[in-house]
Order: structure tokens, then sequence, then C-alpha cells
């Protein structure tokens, strides 16, 4: 501390006094904020995505950390009502059957609510796009990431493919939004992050370092000629003939409403960080890669299984494989040659389906068995790859998801998608089998959402915790394909990372079935 000076102690005064309302400036600055923080009753971790609610239906969702800075001008200082939901998570309803809390808002102020956890999934955080922890930012509270409110420019990114390239955890999206534009990047950006060992804990958020432009805004990185968006599936890395990582993937140009007119196959260059088209083929080719790949040593042998979700396309994992189509084999009952068009069953003498690993042969999906039964050639008990639903019985349509061996479990588990079920493509899903490519265990739903998307779900191994008692996995939030009228500001259209407990026997198979090992 400077002394002061002897022969002026009245100027002494005047400095601490410029120095009081300075600090008193500041503190009132910091303090205009009322902050309200959300928290699962389990764990105590904040809860993103909460949605609280004004009688006169001003809405405050909560960011990664559970917070709302509010400052609702007129509110202040006054008792306000706040109506308390959040999809898979519930607020104990009142007499009336209100779901809310009284709270009386006050400058410098702060509250914690509880909430009861319904899914059997935890939901962590926001992945991507603007504001991630933006009402932290404004109650200056800790964050655990290096860009908590925008990151070079991105808004909104669809659908993410994700594998471990040189070290690092390469990242790609689907469309993205951008500040200028909703659709500002349609060719796939991407980005880089680091393992976990020895960074930032995959519980506590992401570090994406994206590829940029010169003025450090997020680029396209696989702009393929032609109409449209370029859409990659099938993320693979594959070690070269020089023992060099190659990072490969299947292409789709796609044009409206959703249509795909070419696919190929597009390899990653280390030198331009964009992706270098490899090959072209029609559209309509039966076998290609697609979904989320995973590795399986088979005797003497590798493969790429791609599960789409069910894993039922693979091909030998080398690069000369992935290049060449006619070495990729479905798990299969249709006879080689047929088309989406002009499906045929293949049948042995004695009727049984003939099914096993066929080349040039198109797999099944779940649009194309409703297909061939309706046209009589197929019998619903027939079907091949199901999910029954383990608390009904009731068969689970599955859309979209990943399939990775868990050490913990001892068998290969799914993440998955549901079509038409409670909500259009909200519902996740989770089941394992012990063998590949089934048959799968009845299924268990682990999240859910009303009357919202959550599709492409992927889980990334190389966050799972405990020898993968924990797994983590992420997928893109939206209206899109649901009717609801009213968006989730900021989380609409990005990433959210959920983490499932693989030793909660109810989470997985219900008590008491004792399913566990």
């Amino acid at each position: 501390m400077i002394p002061p000076p002897a022969s002026h102690p009245s100027l002494w005064m005047l400095l601490l006094l410029a120095v009081w309302c300075s600090e008193s400036a500041v503190f009132a600055a910091e303090s205009r904020f009322f902050a309200i923080r959300v928290i699962d009753a389990e764990t105590g971790r904040g809860v993103p995505l909460v949605e609280l609610e004004t009688v006169n239906l001003v809405k405050f969702v909560t960011d990664s950390a559970g917070y709302v800075a509010f400052d609702e001008p007129g509110l202040m200082n006054h008792d306000v009502y706040f109506s308390i939901r959040s999809h898979g998570y519930s607020f104990p309803p009142d007499g009336f059957g209100y779901r809310g809390k009284k709270l009386h808002p006050t400058a410098g102020g702060e509250t914690t609510l509880e909430v009861q956890r319904t899914n059997f999934a935890e939901r962590l955080y926001r992945v991507t796009g603007g504001g991630i922890y933006r009402d932290s930012v404004l109650l200056k509270k800790p964050v655990p990431i290096s860009q908590p409110v925008l990151n070079v420019g991105v808004l909104g990114s669809d659908s993410v493919l994700t594998a471990v390239f040189n070290g690092q955890i390469f990242w790609a999206w689907g469309d993205t939004q951008l500040p200028g534009y909703p659709l500002g990047l349609f060719q796939t950006p991407a980005a880089v992050s680091e393992l976990p060992k020895g960074s930032l804990s995959p519980e506590a958020g992401v570090n994406l370092n994206y590829i940029v432009d010169p003025q450090g805004q997020a680029v396209n990185t696989a702009e393929m000629p032609g109409d449209g968006p370029t859409w990659l599936s099938g993320l693979t890395v594959l070690p070269g003939h020089d023992g060099k990582e190659r990072l490969f993937a299947g292409y789709a140009k796609i044009k409206p409403p959703l249509t795909v007119h070419e696919r190929g196959i597009v390899e990653f260059s280390t030198v331009s960080s964009r992706f270098e088209k490899r090959s072209s083929f029609p559209a309509e080719s039966p076998l290609y890669p697609d979904g989320h790949p995973f590795l399986v040593k088979e005797g003497e042998r590798t493969f790429i299984y791609f599960a789409r979700p069910f894993p039922d396309v693979r091909v030998p994992a080398n690069d000369e494989s992935y290049l060449d189509l006619s070495q990729y084999e479905a798990w299969s009952y249709l006879k080689p040659g047929s088309t989406r068009e002009s499906p045929i069953v293949d049948r042995m003498p004695d009727g049984r389906l003939n099914v096993g690993w066929k080349r040039h042969t198109l797999p099944r999906d779940w649009q194309l068995e409703e297909q061939l039964i309706q046209s009589g050639q197929l019998r619903r008990e027939e079907l091949i790859c199901t999910l029954i639903d383990r608390i009904t019985g009731k068969p689970v349509i599955a859309h979209a998801g990943s399939v990775n061996w868990n050490e913990f479990r001892h068998r290969y588990v799914m993440i998955t998608c549901e079509v038409n079920g409670s909500s259009p493509l909200g519902e996740i899903w989770y089941s394992e089998t012990a063998t590949l490519p089934g048959p799968w265990m009845p299924a268990v739903k682990i999240v859910t959402h009303d009357n919202y998307s959550f599709y492409n779900p992927k889980h990334h191994p190389f966050f799972d915790q405990a020898g993968g008692r924990y797994i983590f996995f992420e997928g893109t939030y939206t209206q899109t394909f649901a009717n609801n009228p009213v968006p989730t500001p900021r989380y609409d259209y990005n990433q959210i990372m959920y983490r499932l407990d693989l030793a909660n026997p109810k989470a997985i198979f219900g008590s008491p079935l004792g399913y566990l090992r």
C-alpha cells in the first residue's frame, strides 16, 4: 500500500474515497444479476437445458453449468414465480399441479433449485454453438472451456463424426450455422481436441480447436463439386503402406429435399487441412462406408464394421479395401444384385431365409423391411435385426446410432435413436450383444425428449471412464422433424453430451433381473 502523504491528509482521504467509489461501482456492476442455479438432486451437478418461465411467459434457459443470469427489468425485488421444466428432469408439483418455484430476485443474490432426473443418462453440457456458458460468464462464475461464449463463429452444428487421428480427437459436423447466415457452412467444418488423458476431463467439457480461415473463422473442409451440401459418414482411421495414419470418410452430395445424387470416398490431407476426393460412385451403389465404424478382430483378420445403427456392413480393415467397394459385405437376407426398387429375398429350398455376409448386396434398414413386409416377401417375425423394449415388449425402430466394444460389460454396446417413438427422433435407447451382428438384448430407454428431436447419437469410446463403466455420447438437439413450434434458444441445432453409468442395474436392465455380470 502506498503510504499517505504526511503533508496532505485531505488528499489521502480523497484518494481513499475515489478508490471506494470505484470498487463500489465495480461491485454494483458485478451484482446486477440474480443467479439461479438448477442442479441434479442426485449428483449436485448443474443441469443444462432447464427452462424457467415467468407468469408473463418470459423464458430463460440454463447454460451448461445450470445457471441463469436473471435481470429482467420490472421483476427485480418482487416475488416472481418460475415454471420449471426440462427434458428428462422433473420438478415436484404443488397442490394445483404447477411445477415451479416462487423466488425473490435481487441484484447480487443467488439461489439453487434441485430437479429430479428421470432420464437414466445424465445431461452434461452443450458441445457446440454460441453461449455454452453465457450465464456463467455474466455471473463471473468459473468455466471449464477456453471459448465459453463463441468459438470461431459457430452457432449451431448438425450430426457429429469423430475419430482418434495422429494422437488427437478429430471432429467433423454436418450443416453449421454462422452469425451471418442460417447455414453458413454446409460442407463439413472440422476441429481437433486433445485426448482426455492429462487434459480436460470429458465430464467437464471439450476444447474444440477448429480448422479456420485466415480471419480465424470456421471453414468448410470437404467442398466436393456438385449441387448441395457435402455430408460425410464412415469416418475411419487406417494405417497406410508407409505406416502413417490415413483418415477416410464416405461422402454424399445432397439436393432438396434430402436426396443423395452422388457418393464417393474422401481422404483428409494434413497438408491442406481439407478432405480430398479419392473416388466417386453412383448414389444407388448398395455398399459403401456409412454410419459410425469400429474395428473387430476375427481370428487372423480385422474388419471395419459400420454401425447404421446395426453393424451389418463390413470391410477388411486396410486402406486398399476401404477404397474398393467390391470388398464390402452386408449381413443380409437379400439376393445379390437386389435394388431398393426391386429387392428380392434370398431363401433356401426349405423356405428359411438365407442370411449371411454377401457382397454386392443391399443391407437391411427399417424402411426396406417395411417395404418387403407390405409386399409379402418377408414376415415380421423373420426380421434379423430388431430391438425390443425391455419393459413393454414392443418393437423399437432403430434409426441411427453407434456400436462399440465395452470392457466393463464385456459386450458390444449400442446407443441408438428411435423412429416414431414418443417424440420424433427424440428417444435414445441402449442395448448390447455378446456376438456380432447380433442378436441384441432387449433395449432400455435412457434419454427422452418432449416433442423434440435428438438424432444421430454418437458414443465416444475414447472418453470412457472407469474401465468403460461410464460412457459418453452426444447427439443433435433440434426442433427439426418435431412439431414443436418453439425452438430452444442457443441449444437448438447443436450437440449435447450425456453420460451413462453402466453399473446402474435399473438403467441397463432393470432390477431385479440381475443381468449385470
